[in-house]
């Protein structure tokens, strides 16, 4: 052979152009064999429970990220999670995976976009070499280290303090029971010590206590003092609440005392920075006559252009890295933000949108980047923004594989995967895999609804009043006054950053009879599952009890009948202080949560365990009538039928998190609800059924108010608020009211543009 014919051959190393999967039984996947092409745009779509996020999240990118692992010498490995290996017989050609998922960011309250996204951190560096007068190193405009943060608030930028009425009733005395603390009851051991103290009188209403016994009653040093024959140690009421309560980690707290603390802790900006967090010194360094605080608060979008005027050469890579870095923020829309807005405050959405940043200025390729419902969020204006940068991201040679349920996503793609056909023990199986072109003629499911449109309404409902929204201006909202009608579904929208979330939950959530269910965590929900959470255990629990003569609380997995190894968990956690902690299954119970003595009595042939590891759908047939048969109906009337009752909450997505407040709170015979994009999650077909529901509401005599991007639910309102023009400080002002069909007809918004489009499809 010569050398010319050798040219011919492909290289070995091209012929890795798919990740195989073979036989992934992962969950409820039934040995899924499929490929993937490499360096592609791969969109996986299917009802929510169908097996989308088993195949790419617990399969693709637990195995990448395994595989790495397991690169490590054994003592590194001994810090990392010790990743349980997928089941699935074969995964071939996988290269690193990168998953930008939408957990929140981190709720350490010193975290911002500014220091999340490495802006900040540049900004300090050209601070301490060009601002004037020049205070020395970056360190020094850090509000994390000693050397800038400000001494009083040491570097939070608030100050914490107690409001006294919620402690006390002035009105009172001691024995008439000032004290509103919990544990203060006249008569408690705490209460007794007070009254018997002899600094005060405890029948003197305390507004008639001088400055002395004020002073005493509320902040006295810990002494010796004698009630009866015994000594006692007396300490004055807030100090006593400061030093127990208030230096705990608030979620480590009981409950009711949470709230009271939540209640009588008011934060203030600090009065020594203003809330800028920094020293004096910093502050007083200025580069165009700005300082860095006035920088981070700052609309990206501005300090953006604030950047492009300095000019140095000395740092002009590093103005250079920055300035892409802000722009590359304005890009994906988040534009509006400020660098030193919280972290923790961020949507799902918006903190997938600041980590998918980090990634688009990474250098890497031949990764693959692994994304949740990137659209989360954003109205169909941004989506077009969004899709760029999947596609920039292939472009530069990556495997970009995403879970999406939105039209507009899934038409991108080089290639879609399509599972189902239904969720749950229905799902688990490849119903197509090929181009969009091949999905729309398949006849599956996600095929047939491709192209499917809800209808504007023939007729809309007409109000029965109103609730009035006047000069609202929390955030960027610019004195909007607004009439949001009764007894109607009413729609918000406009692009992200337009100020819908600041004017519903800013100034309508906290009326009275407004129940509000949105996607955010729900509170220990390590215990917790659809069974505890909705109360459907209670009957359950009653069930048992009553079959076989025993106690309810035996069938409690946070009571008696727990497994006393792992706590009722089913798992032991081991936490470890520098990584994530380690979850591994009880091998007493085998992670059924309860003792081999509760697992023997049964109810028509199951025990508990089995009972709870039922889905939604298997357990509303299982029992056919009474309370157990009315709450399981309401979640499956939310879409939540494929949903295990005792599936821990924590492994809940955001929008399964708001579809069981949902059920929850349809049975509080409430009269307005509001819920936060509720499409979240949900399948093309499974959107029509959220509107029935929204209808049947609505119908039912109740007030129905949502945040929403989708099209069919802006199509399916009887009457639309519709904010921008723009985000940020473009946006805060209501643009447009009245129904879908005026808006199509007469609108000049965005919102107007798009929903144009999509009605007249």
């Amino acid at each position: 052979m010569t050398a010319a014919d050798h040219s011919h051959q492909p290289a070995t190393a091209d012929s890795h152009h798919v990740i195989q999967v073979r036989r992934a039984r992962e969950n409820n996947l039934r040995g899924v064999d499929v490929d993937l092409p490499k360096r592609r745009l791969t969109v996986f779509t299917g009802v929510s429970g169908s097996g989308k996020s088993s195949l790419v999240f617990g399969t693709i990118a637990a195995e990448s990220q395994r595989l790495i692992n397991e690169t490590y010498a054994a003592f590194i490995q001994s810090f990392m999670p010790s990743l349980g290996r997928p089941d699935v017989d074969g995964l071939h050609n996988l290269s690193a995976a990168i998953v930008v998922d939408q957990e929140r960011m981190g709720a350490n309250s010193r975290s911002t976009v500014g220091t999340a996204t490495d802006a900040y951190t540049m900004l300090r560096i050209i601070f301490s070499r060009l601002g004037t007068p020049h205070i020395g190193t970056a360190g020094a405009f850090s509000f994390n280290v000693p050397e800038g943060m400000c001494p009083r608030c040491e570097g939070l930028g608030q100050i914490s303090d107690i409001d006294i009425d919620q402690l006390v009733d002035r009105e009172k005395s001691l024995n008439e029971g000032a004290i509103t603390v919990p544990g203060y009851a006249v008569d408690s051991w705490p209460w007794s010590i007070m009254a018997a103290s002899g600094f005060y009188d405890p029948a003197k209403k305390l507004q008639d206590f001088t400055d002395r016994e004020w002073a005493d009653f509320l902040h006295k040093a810990p002494v010796k003092v004698k009630v009866g024959s015994n000594n006692f140690t007396y300490e004055g009421l807030v100090a006593k609440i400061q030093r127990s309560w208030l230096v705990k980690d608030r979620e480590a707290l009981q409950p009711h005392i949470r709230a009271f603390v939540d209640r009588a802790v008011v934060f203030s900006p600090c009065p020594e920075c203003e809330g800028t967090r920094l020293t004096r010194a910093a502050l007083s360094s200025r580069i165009r006559g700005k300082n860095i605080a006035e920088c981070s608060s700052m609309e990206i979008s501005d300090l953006a252009e604030f950047a492009r005027g300095i000019t140095d050469p000395g740092v002009a890579p590093l103005l250079d890295s920055l300035r892409h870095l802000l722009e590359s923020l304005v890009e994906i829309g988040l534009g509006y933000l400020s660098l030193d807005r919280p972290a923790a405050t961020l949507s799902g959405g918006e903190a997938q949108r600041v980590k998918m940043v980090r990634h688009l200025g990474s250098s890497l390729t031949d990764t693959t980047y692994v994304f949740d419902e990137p659209t989360v969020g954003l109205h169909p204006h941004d989506i077009q923004r969004m899709n760029d940068l999947l596609l920039l991201l292939r472009d530069k040679g990556n495997t970009v594989l995403v879970v999406e349920h939105k039209p507009e996503v899934i038409a991108i793609a080089d290639h879609v995967v399509d599972l189902g056909p239904g969720a749950g023990e229905a799902g688990g199986e490849i119903c197509y895999s090929g181009d969009v072109a091949g999905l729309r003629t398949s006849g599956t499911l996600t095929g047939r609804h491709l192209a499917h449109r809800a209808r504007l309404r023939d007729t809309v409902r007409t109000p029965r009043g109103q609730l009035s929204i006047r000069d609202a201006d929390l955030h960027n909202l610019q004195g909007v006054s607004v009439d949001i009608p009764l007894g109607v579904l009413t729609v918000v929208t406009g692009v992200a950053g337009s100020g819908k979330s600041s004017l519903i939950h800013g100034h309508l959530s906290a009326r009275a009879g407004v129940v509000v269910a949105d996607q955010t965590p729900i509170r220990g929900s390590r215990r917790s599952n659809p069974a505890t959470y909705t109360g459907v255990l209670n009957p359950i629990r009653n069930a048992f009890a009553k079959e076989n003569g025993v106690k309810p609380a035996l069938f409690s997995a946070n009571s008696e009948g727990a497994c006393q190894h792992c706590n009722g968990i089913g798992l032991i956690y081991t936490d470890l202080a520098m990584m994530a902690g380690v979850a591994s299954v009880c091998e007493k119970c085998e992670g059924k949560r309860f003792t081999p003595e509760v697992l023997t009595y049964r109810l028509r042939g199951k025990d508990i365990s089995q009972v709870l590891g039922m889905s939604v759908e298997e357990a509303h047939a299982f029992f056919p009538s009474g309370q157990a048969h009315t709450i399981l109906g309401r979640l499956t009337d939310v879409g939540l039928s494929y949903l295990r009752l005792g599936q821990p909450l924590n492994t809940l997505s955001g929008g399964e998190r708001q579809r069981l407040k949902l059920a929850i709170h349809m049975a509080e015979k409430s009269s307005t609800y509001i819920l936060d994009e509720p499409t979240t999650g949900l399948h093309l077909a499974d959107v029509d059924k959220l509107l029935a529901l929204l209808d049947r509401l609505v119908d039912e005599g109740n007030t129905v108010v949502v945040i929403e991007h989708h099209q069919a639910v802006m199509a399916h309102a009887d009457w639309l608020i519709d904010l921008g023009p723009g985000a940020g400080h473009n946006g805060g002002r209501v643009v447009f009211t009245g129904t879908p069909a005026d808006l199509v007809a007469t609108g000049e918004t965005l919102t107007a543009r798009h929903l144009r489009e999509y009605v007249t499809g």
